[in-house]
């Protein structure tokens, strides 16, 4: 099973410029989108009538902001939108599937905002969800959470470090998050694979040609139960797939 996560930054602006090729070449079973900034009335046509996929809209209700898709081929159990946090499930951020053996989570995380104004906001969102997911866990369920966490955990995920300690995605309690979850029955699928790999980015800023240098931040995770991780075949970093200032990631299960 081949499950890829991807903050396309416009979902119009991405299949304007790049067309729906990267989709096809991405071939996965389930794919989340973040970030799709439009309501479904407004996607493309064509998105909506993919061979062999279903869709999945949860988009904001501010126009043009926020908001998740999910493609997918297999029907899942069930579908639901939201984590029961008003003030996020108004911004379209989260799509949980269950399928048989395991709860997908497709986020878009809160940013922290203009001089990290929304930080305080931003950990409510990872306590509520984390709450949600200690109650999976104890009854026994098995849980992947993927999408833009907009948080680089450790120093190893991102160019600069130290002068971006005080920046939002970078700050102390934003990370100490990241080791609650860690905490709480989860692993980082790509560093359990990769725990020493350097430069691994799915984000970089548009500004100063960040991308072609790589000049990045890792902000696109798979956090998943850790009775999950043998079944767990890699963790792939698309960075060659453009059209948006992140790029995909796909984990492979067997």
């Amino acid at each position: 099973m081949k499950i890829t996560t991807f903050n396309v930054n416009g979902i119009r602006a991405i299949v304007k410029k790049e067309g729906i090729g990267w989709i096809e070449d991405l071939d996965a079973d389930v794919l989340g989108l973040q970030e799709i900034k439009a309501k479904p009335e407004q996607v493309p046509a064509k998105l909506n009538k993919l061979p062999g996929y279903k869709v999945i809209w949860n988009s904001a209700e501010r126009p043009g902001y926020s908001g998740t898709a999910v493609f997918y081929r297999d029907e899942p159990k069930s579908v639901s939108l939201g984590i029961d946090y008003p003030m996020f499930d108004e911004e379209g951020r989260v799509i949980r599937l269950e399928y048989p053996d395991f709860f997908l989570y497709n986020i878009y995380f809160p940013n922290g905002g203009e001089e990290n104004r929304r930080v305080p906001e931003k950990l409510q969102f990872y306590a509520k969800l984390l709450e949600e997911t200690d109650e999976l866990h104890k009854s026994g369920k098995f849980v992947i959470i993927t999408g833009d966490f907009n948080t680089a955990h450790r120093e190893i995920d991102l160019e600069h470090p130290q002068a971006n300690s005080k920046t939002t995605g970078f700050l102390p309690e934003e990370r100490a998050w990241i080791d609650k979850y860690l905490e709480h029955n989860f692993v980082d699928a790509f560093r359990e694979l990769y725990p020493d790999r350097e430069k691994a980015y799915t984000w970089w800023s548009y500004r100063t040609a960040a991308r072609l240098r790589n000049v990045g931040w890792r902000l696109d995770y798979y956090l998943i139960s850790k009775e999950l991780m043998p079944r767990v075949q890699d963790v792939i970093i698309h960075d060659d797939i453009m059209g948006s200032d992140h790029c995909p990631v796909s984990l492979i299960l067997k």
